[in-house]
Order: structure tokens, then sequence, then C-alpha cells
């Protein structure tokens, strides 16, 4: 685990609602590196939890095995060329348990994650595939209820459904329902959003309140009521939101959706892609009252939470402005919020400003607070 020192640095200036904070200078001279990954020689929860284990799996594993300069980019879609266009392509396997949950289920969590995966590049997501691993046993009324929300949600995002597979396994070898997705899209010209264009003077915005889905997630799992009924997952295509900032702007630097790992992994993959530093204002944080009831219940940090309907744009300041008024008046950006920005110092190094005048490290989790919640 790492340890933290925590450094005392001025007072957040004061800036108008709504708008960008000026750049503020942190000190981490007192930090000290966090310990080496420990070796695992089978493969845990932690492997799938979007943290450092998953980026160290990747690393070590697959993209060695695979080696192409296409995979290398690394971002929730993968850029490739054809026939003179340029394309977003995405794939993505859903395991959520349960399969139904406040807000949504497994069938429009695996159509909004594959459109919101492309279109994270900036693409208009145009069609999926979607294959269904299905346990023997499992009641044709619920397959059928999933089918159901698989076509209402693509019918909503205004994509097809193309193409599909059905396999099924014997009886204790799956789940119920397990989905894969797969998404193309075109990419308009003019738009190159990637991680690595992130520098120092970009301001990082988020496009709503965070955490909703995973502690809806594990307050059904789990029993717990937290809010009075208030928690429901925030899965949402966000294709629509991505149109909207990018006629205001197309110098979009950055778009991320933080859902394994929540905000806190998105952020330190930007970070370390783009070798900047981010800073965060914990004040800032568009946090529901019930999302942090629960976290502080379950000791939980709503930066590490995750999201399906909430996106992570970095933008350069003289455009923040514009970005964020194009978020609030979609209606899948209303709380949208100016979260912090990127900085030259301690690059690829995430820290958080906290209401008491001190900064502490939002490293990579290592694994997962919540295994199975996508």
């Amino acid at each position: 685990m790492a340890e933290t020192t925590t450094a005392t640095t001025p007072e957040a200036p004061d800036v108008p609602e709504g708008g960008v904070p000026e750049r503020e200078v942190v000190d981490p001279a007192a930090w000290t590196c966090p310990a080496p990954l420990r070796d695992h020689p089978t493969v845990v929860l932690g492997h799938g939890g979007g943290g450092a284990l998953s980026a160290e799996l990747m690393e070590h594993l697959f993209v060695p095995a695979y080696g192409n300069p296409t995979l290398a980019g690394l971002g929730d879609s993968a850029t490739v060329t054809l026939g003179g266009a340029r394309l977003a392509f995405s794939t993505d396997s859903y395991v959520v348990r349960p399969l139904f949950f406040p807000g949504g289920c497994i069938g429009d969590l695996a159509v909004n994650g594959t459109v919101n995966d492309l279109a994270m590049s900036g693409a208009q997501p145009a069609y999926l595939s979607c294959g269904f691993i299905l346990e023997e046993g499992v009641e044709l009324s619920v397959v059928g209820q999933v089918a159901q929300a698989v076509g209402a949600a693509a019918e909503a995002a205004g994509v097809t459904v193309a193409t599909g597979d059905t396999k099924v396994v014997e009886a204790g070898h799956g789940d119920g329902v397990y989905l894969n997705t797969s998404g193309i899209g075109l990419i308009p010209d003019g738009v190159d959003i990637r991680p690595q264009r992130a520098v120092p003077g970009d301001v990082v915005i988020v496009s709503g309140p965070i955490g909703l889905h995973g502690i809806a997630v594990l307050s059904l799992r789990e029993g717990l009521e937290f809010g009075a009924g208030e928690l429901a997952s925030d899965t949402a295509p966000l294709n629509g939101l991505v149109a909207a900032m990018l006629g205001v702007t197309r110098d979009v630097h950055v778009l991320r959706d933080p859902t394994r790992g929540g905000v806190a992994a998105t952020l330190n993959e930007i970070a370390s892609a783009s070798g900047t530093g981010v800073v965060l204002t914990e004040r800032d944080l568009p946090v529901p009252e019930a999302v942090a009831n629960a976290c502080g219940f379950l000791g939980l940090d709503p930066l590490y939470v995750a999201n399906e309907g909430r996106l992570v744009a970095v933008v350069p300041r003289a455009e923040a402005d514009a970005v964020l008024a194009a978020l609030r008046a979609h209606p899948h950006g209303r709380g949208a919020a100016v979260i912090g920005e990127c900085v030259a110092e301690h690059p690829g190094t995430v820290v958080a400003r906290t209401a008491f005048g001190g900064t502490r490290v939002v490293d990579l989790p290592l694994g997962e607070q919540l295994p199975r919640i996508c």
C-alpha cells in the first residue's frame, strides 16, 4: 500500500460559480513511492478491476502477445482506417451481478458501455454485435427481458445490433447470462481525442454526479439501503453528449468514461499516457449525498467507484467554459462540473486538494473495490 504524507498548500482561490479555477501548484516533496506490485501466478478478481493489476496484465501479457501499434494506444476504443474512413472499434464483456438493478440491467449496460467506448474517441456509433453466453437452466423469460433491454437501449442510442451469437454452458459453469458487445463508429474529420493529448493547463471536467452505478449495484447485492431509494445506476448512452461538445469545439483533447476503477483510475491512465500531473479539488467533486453516505459507511472512496453514464473530459482552458455550458445544456450532462486541471508538476501522478488545505495522492487502485459491477 502506498504511504502518503499531507503537504500543505495555499487555500484555493475563489472562482465564480461554474467558472474555471486558476492554476495552483502543489508540493509533492513529502510523498513516497508506492510499493511494487506482487506477482500473481493465477488470475484474481482484481485483474478485471480496471486498476493496477489490469494494467499489469495488459502490459506484460496481452500487449506483447498481440504486438501491434493499433492496440498500443490502449484507449476505450481503437482507431482504425478502412477505405479512407477513420473508424472507432471497441469490444467489451459484461458479467454484472445481479442481472437487474435499480436504473437498468445487464442488457442496457452492455449497449451503453460499448456505445460510450466508441464515443470516447469522438465517434458516431453505428453498428453493434451482441453475444449471449447463457447458463443451462436460466429461465427463458429472463433471457427475453435482457434481449428486450438490449433492443430498447440500441434504439435509444441510435445504433443497430447488426449481428450476434449465442452459446450455452453447463449448469454451474456460468452465472445466468453474460454478454459481449462490439461496435464500430465513424470518427468525424478534425477530431483527435486520445489520452496522450492532455497538456499542462488543460481543465478536467466530469459530466455529472459520480459513484451512482457502483453503489446502486452494491446496495442491491448486499441488501443495504442508502438514501431512501435515491440510488439508481447512471447507465446511459453518451454519444449525443459527445456530439454536443464537438458542436462547440473540435479541440477536445481527452474523453474517457470512468467505469471500473472510477474517476481515480481514469485520471491515472490519462496522467500516465500524457506525462502530465493532475490536480483535483475535492470540494468540487459532484458526489451525491446518498453515495457519500454509503461510501462513508462502507469505507469506500467515491473516486474509485464505477460509473456507467459519465465521462471525464480534458479540454484547453480557453474552451472549458463553452464545453461546460454545452454539457449542462444536455440531459446527460446537467450536473457537469470542473473538478481539476493538468499540471507540469509531478508528471504521471494524480493528487487531490483537500478541504483542509492539504493534498493527498490519488493512486491507481491495485484491484477492484466492487467486483462484478459491469
